[in-house]
């Protein structure tokens, strides 16, 4: 991967095998792999082993073909203050930056060398994200552009807003301590525009949609001085590579 070259990678769990769950369990430390089991549903452990997995593996793989081995186990994070993990790299690994997501029934990774970014991916058929939802939450610029839209535009909208915002706030580190009405999209062409509580510019901001299965939509937020330099390297992960590192 270069600079101007990101990559984004997301994991399907229908796509997982049941014999496959124990492989990519392996790819995660100790303590990730007992905070895993305390979830209560399946579907938790199932989402949180897979992402983990994900993001261990593709760091691994990627550090592979700079000539660098690190075993998916041994990568270590630090944690901001508003929860976003950075690898702890090796010294002669390169910047690496990471983002992860999950949601019931996806998994996602984002990556870049030496630049914020940020992922986030939500299910469809998730029943609480709503105009009401947009109303106390959206910037007033957002709320205006889903007025008049037919009910299967208006969901749309509703989940490229969310999904973007949360690429965002993701991105800089903030989590939600930013005001999600402190900035605004417009969806078409795809751009952002920050309010004067937020000392930023839009100039330097790249993002995507994307739609990884029927059911899931992700977004992708990156820092990037020359956005229009931007290549996005995005695909499904490839299960069988990561079935491979836990052998």
């Amino acid at each position: 991967m270069s600079r101007n070259k990101p990559l984004v990678r997301w994991l399907p769990v229908a796509d997982i095998a049941e014999p496959d769950w124990q492989h990519l369990s392996a790819l995660l430390p100790a303590e990730e792999q007992a905070r895993a089991q305390r979830f209560h549903f399946r579907r938790d452990w199932e989402s949180y082993t897979a992402a983990h997995a994900l993001l261990r593996g593709t760091l691994s793989l990627l550090a592979s073909a700079s000539g660098l081995s690190v075993a998916p186990a041994e990568w270590r994070f630090s944690i901001g203050d508003h929860g976003k993990p950075e690898p702890v790299l090796p010294a002669e690994a390169p910047p690496f930056r990471v983002n992860l997501s999950h949601t019931r029934g996806l998994a996602a990774v984002a990556v870049a060398l030496d630049r914020e970014i940020g992922v986030d991916v939500e299910w469809l058929d998730r029943t609480n994200l709503t105009i009401d939802l947009a109303d106390r939450f959206f910037a007033p610029a957002e709320c205006a552009q889903l007025v008049g839209l037919d009910a299967a535009a208006e969901k749309e909208a509703l989940f490229a807003f969310w999904t973007l915002k949360e690429a965002y706030i993701k991105a800089v580190g903030m989590g939600l301590a930013l005001p999600l009405g402190a900035f605004a999209y417009t969806l078409d062409p795809l751009s952002i525009a920050f309010d004067e509580r937020i000392q930023d510019d839009p100039a330097n901001w790249y993002f995507r949609r994307l739609r990884p299965t029927q059911g899931h939509v992700l977004a992708l937020a990156l820092r990037h001085e020359a956005p229009a330099r931007v290549t996005l390297d995005a695909a499904p992960a490839d299960l069988a590579a990561l079935m491979r590192l836990a052998q």
